[in-house]
């Protein structure tokens, strides 16, 4: 049992996106946490900067002036508050694969690497150590809240799911489904409809006894990808997400080699997104991984079901993909946040996703002309949105979690950018803080923006899940 919160104002500068391209930023603020977690207050622009005499006044006008703690940001002139991430597709277990691709693309580096990892993830002790690390590393990296794929087996499943409960991140936890002996391993799938079908109900119960209310940890159906699936399996797992009210995520338009196979093995629909959409599978909970090769029928009939996608820049380019067109996504009224895809994608962190977001839109300007050179380009702000609320928005907690508003929940880092003296040295070793250095001059959106280029985990000092400290970095 965790023990109890207590009341607690936070301040300092608050920085945020509450609306994509919009960067909102509250210096001299204060945040009231309640004891479950909410934020209760945000006042704004405070004329004392001393923390004392400001949260006691803060607490005598809110009535709190019984009880609250005080939590002031950092120690520098470059420190602040800003939600935590949301990573919107991460396979848990593939992390000790990060970074490993070889010269392959996805269908032999699935058979090649992932496969054989994934099935030794049967193990309760392996399982254990890999769930450990991504959950910890997430965490320190200012993860909040994960979308997490684990494998087949539903008891190491339900072990991501306790772990997560443990160390405090809010997360979507999904039992792997995939039973076609035409593309899947047969030392690796279910071995029928029934048993991936019993295989996900049990993490689905599972999960449920242990967060009946899905405070933290929510289960989500997870068809690894049309073509790993029978057409009986995504029918019964699309009967299940709708009667049980759950999440789904999935893979779409990933890979050129990837959309041929779907075409061979489903000849009768439509598209790509016709597959799941015709069988149940395309939901406004319905979260799609990488879309890189979506028609404008499918990206229409996306928004029509209120799907979102998850753009997972870094793997796309490990693995050579292709390049997601976010800006055309958005501007048809998708829902789109951002994914590490582990490990695919060979980092953990949601910053580097949001560095390679800004920098494979702007590769993709060179092939345009005129102003959609211009256009396809995406900003600091909206790669930071992607990764706070834009996520939120794809697993529908757009309204509990990636902004600083009251109502919503306390999912918040503390980060402390390097400040570099008038003297030339630092404050701090420079290897405490990273290469995010700050000389004095620049702007709060300046500071941002160098800390999604040059910034890392050095720079998370504390993250907050729901008003409760899961990571702090001595």
């Amino acid at each position: 049992m965790l023990p109890p919160l207590k009341r607690t104002i936070y301040t300092g500068t608050f920085i945020h996106t509450p609306t994509p391209g919009y960067l909102e930023i509250i210096e001299n603020g204060a945040i009231g946490v309640d004891e479950n977690g909410i934020i209760i207050f945000v006042v704004k622009l405070l004329e004392n900067h001393q923390v004392k005499v400001v949260a006691k006044r803060v607490a005598e006008t809110y009535g709190w002036d019984h009880g609250a703690d005080v939590v002031a940001c950092g120690h520098g002139r470059s420190s602040f508050w800003f939600p935590g991430f949301v990573d919107t597709h991460i396979h848990a277990s593939q992390l000790p694969n990060a970074g490993i691709f070889g010269t392959s693309t996805l269908l032999d580096w699935l058979e090649t690497y992932t496969f054989p990892l994934e099935s030794s993830l049967s193990s309760p002790s392996v399982a254990r150590r890999v769930y450990n690390t991504a959950v910890r590393s997430t965490l320190a990296h200012g993860t909040t809240t994960a979308a997490y794929y684990a494998t087949i087996h539903a008891a190491t499943t339900n072990l991501l799911a306790d772990i997560c409960l443990k160390l405090g991140q809010r997360a979507f936890v999904g039992n792997v489904c995939m039973d076609s002996e035409e593309t899947c391993p047969d030392n690796y799938r279910h071995r029928s409809v029934e048993a991936s079908l019993a295989s996900t109900k049990q993490v689905v119960e599972y999960i449920r006894s242990k967060d009946p209310e899905g405070g933290l940890v929510q289960p989500i159906v997870t068809p690894r990808f049309a073509p790993s699936c029978t057409k009986p399996l995504l029918e019964a797992l699309g009967d299940l997400a709708n009667n049980e009210d759950l999440a789904i995520q999935t893979h779409i338009s990933e890979n050129k080699s990837e959309l041929a196979l779907v075409r061979k093995m489903f000849p009768e629909n439509s598209s790509y997104a016709d597959i799941y959409y015709s069988y149940g599978l395309l939901t406004a909970k319905t979260v799609l991984a990488h879309g890189i090769y979506l028609s404008d029928e499918e990206i229409a009939l996306i928004k029509q079901q209120g799907s979102g996608v998850s753009h997972c820049p870094v793997s796309n380019t490990s693995l050579g993909s292709g390049i997601c067109p976010v800006r055309k996504l958005l501007e048809k009224g998708i829902k789109v946040g951002l994914g590490t895809d582990v490990s695919g994608g060979g980092s953990c962190s949601i910053l580097t996703a949001a560095r390679e977001a800004a920098g494979v839109s702007r590769l993709l300007s060179a092939y345009g002309e005129g102003e959609e050179r211009d256009r396809v380009k995406l900003t600091v702000n909206e790669c930071l949105y992607l990764a706070t609320r834009g996520g939120a928005n794809c697993l529908d907690l757009g309204h509990k979690v990636g902004a600083f508003e009251v109502g919503m929940q306390w999912d918040a880092q503390m980060v402390e950018l390097l400040d570099v003296s008038p003297h030339g040295d630092v404050d701090g070793a420079s290897g405490e803080k990273g290469f995010a250095q700050c000389w004095g001059e620049e702007t709060w959106e300046e500071k941002v923006a160098k800390w999604m280029y040059t910034g890392d985990d050095r720079n998370t000092r504390e993250v907050y899940v729901k008003g409760r400290l899961v990571h702090r970095r001595d």
